[in-house]
């Protein structure tokens, strides 16, 4: 029997992740089944189940794509030393802006978190990772006196961070504030 070819595995493997996202859009993720997502794949339940033994692995996995590339967009931002603080967070919402796409799943993410353990643990990991380069962010912003000397960089790096969802949030439910808005007040709790 032929061998299957790594590019026809990660085209069945997308095809999974692109129908789980197109239920969970259309349905939420609650009201999702497995059977829902193999309908919408066209495949067989063996063809999916080879690839993720539940709903929850699916969950982990888009999320673990759209989390992965913010954190590395993130990165980049935090790996360039040669940005302020302002532009540091500016970068950051021109990444989330490029990720409105994203957001309806995220809040549906989000709410299941906070009902069943295992996709909490999945949400608690992917916004850990997220969170570092903030860290880096806020140590420079200290270090160029762009926030207080001594301030605590664990708790400055959490508020920024909080920046991400606290914009999607709101992009996501109630249309607004746009990007300009938005980095306007950012500026404006920055300013010194």
């Amino acid at each position: 029997m032929p061998r299957v070819s790594e590019d026809h595995l990660t085209a069945r493997r997308e095809q999974i992740l692109a129908a789980a996202r197109a239920c969970f859009l259309r349905n939420g993720l609650h009201n999702t089944s497995m059977q829902d997502l193999i309908q919408e794949a066209g495949l067989s339940v063996g063809a999916v189940y080879r690839y993720f033994k539940s709903k929850n692995d699916i969950i982990s996995a888009i999320s673990e794509t759209v989390a992965g590339s913010l954190a590395t967009h993130l990165d980049e931002v935090a790996a360039d030393g040669t940005l302020d603080l302002a532009t540091a967070m500016e970068r950051v919402v021109d990444i989330l802006d490029d990720q409105l796409g994203n957001f309806p799943l995220a809040v549906q993410v989000w709410s299941e978190a906070v009902l069943d353990p295992a996709i909490g643990e999945i949400v608690r990991e992917r916004y850990l990772r997220m969170r570092e380069p903030f860290h880096t962010i806020a140590e420079r912003a200290i270090t160029r006196g762009e926030l207080p000397a001594g301030a605590d960089v664990a708790a400055v790096s959490a508020v920024l961070f909080g920046m991400i969802p606290g914009y999607a949030l709101q992009r996501q439910l109630v249309g607004h504030p746009d990007r300009d808005t938005y980095l306007a007040g950012v500026r404006a709790l920055l300013a010194r």
